[in-house]
Formats: structure tokens, sequence, C-alpha cells
């Protein structure tokens, strides 16, 4: 049975991370074909968005058999419940990288744009989040999960100015109204996509340290009488 559990982590660890790799793929394609005016890598994004669901299933599926089979407990516990979250928001990823590909496919005038308004620099910043949140599961290095943590702020921070820009410009040029809101509309995508990132860095750092992570703050720092009523 001890044998049984060990090969069933191990491959959903193996799962996890193609379905990581994946993932990160296709956020590059879809901010390049974005940047570059790319409908191919676009395309690409969209038809494997398919892959990405039933990757998504197949992980979800075995941590629920494992889950009722095994009863694991303590690491092993942990373990699989951040990765049922972690699965869960690489397919949310999966699904923000493809919904920025169509909007680029259906307005391809928008690539000028976008780099236009800087949304260049958060999706750098973005791009950074979702690889090091990945790269810290893979490596076991909680460390490099906190790392993520303040950059969601640097994206939201940049998100609030884009969109900014954006409507002033909308306010003074009927005819760019359609475009802006596709580009406010990538960008809130980004955003999202940044926070799922996040969401992942928090779960590596409870995995690999028992630590729960909300809102950035660790709870046993908290708990210390913050001097908020609650």
């Amino acid at each position: 049975m001890h044998r049984s559990f060990e090969y069933d982590l191990e491959k959903l660890r193996t799962r996890l991370v193609r379905m990581g790799t994946l993932v990160e793929e296709q956020v590059e394609f879809a901010f390049r074909s974005l940047f570059e005016g790319n409908a191919e890598l676009a395309r690409i994004v969209v038809e494997r968005d398919d892959k990405v669901d039933k990757l998504d299933l197949k992980i979800d599926k075995q941590c629920q058999r494992i889950f009722a089979l095994q009863q694991p407990v303590a690491s092993d516990l942990r373990l699989l419940l951040a990765a049922v979250k972690i699965n869960n928001e690489l397919e949310r990823i999966g699904d923000v990288a493809a919904g920025i590909a169509r909007q680029f496919l259906l307005q391809p005038d928008i690539s000028d744009m976008a780099a236009e308004f800087g949304l260049e620099r958060i999706t750098q910043v973005a791009f950074r989040m979702v690889k090091s949140s990945l790269d810290s599961f893979i490596n076991h290095d909680p460390e490099l999960a906190r790392q993520v943590l303040p950059a969601d702020d640097t994206v939201d921070t940049l998100e609030r100015s884009i969109i900014s820009d954006i409507i002033a410009r909308m306010k003074t040029e009927v005819d760019f109204i359609e475009s802006g809101v596709s580009l406010i509309t990538i960008a809130r995508r980004i955003e999202r996509m940044a926070d799922h990132a996040t969401n992942i860095a928090e779960n590596v750092i409870f995995m690999f340290e028992s630590k729960l992570v909300r809102h950035h703050r660790f709870d046993d720092e908290e708990s210390e009488g913050s001097g908020v009523d609650e």
C-alpha cells in the first residue's frame, strides 16, 4: 500500500509539473501574439486550451482518488490540498491566456495600441510571477514563492495606471472606444493572472512550511494583535 501511495504522489507531482509547463507556455505565447501581432501563436493558445482543461480534470480526479483510497496525513495531506488548489489556479491562468489570445484574434489592431499604453511592462511582471510561482513548486523553494507576493501590488498599480490612461483617451476620441474597451479587458485579465500566480505561491508556502498566507500576510503574524477590530 505504501509503495502504491508513493507512486500515486509521484505521478501527481509529474502531472502538476506538466500542467505548469503547458500553462506557462500558453501565457508566453498569448503575450507574444499580442505584442508581435502573431495570429498563429494566438491560434495555438486557443486550440491548446482544451488540452489544459483535460489535464486539469485528470489531476483533479487523481487527487480525489488518493483522498478516497489512501487517507493521507501530515505532509502528504498538505501536498494534496495544495495540489488541488494549484491545479485550479493553473487552469484559470490557462483560461486567461486563451482569453487574451481570442481578444487579439478578434481585434488584431490592438497589438500596436497595447504597446502604446504600456501593457508590455505589466505582462512582463505577470509572466515573471507565473514562472516564479511554478519554479517555487517544482524546486521546493518557498523563499522564491515569497518573492512573488509583493509583485502582485506592482501589477495592481500598473493596471490602475493603464486603465486610467485608456479611459482618458476614450473620453476624447469616440473612435477609440471599442479598442479601449478591449485593452481594458486585457489589462484586467492580466491582473487576474497575477492574482492566480500569487495564490499558487501562497499554496507553495503552505505545502512546504505549513504556513497559511492570506492577503500577503502570514496567519501567525495576523494573530499577534494587529489592532484591527473584528
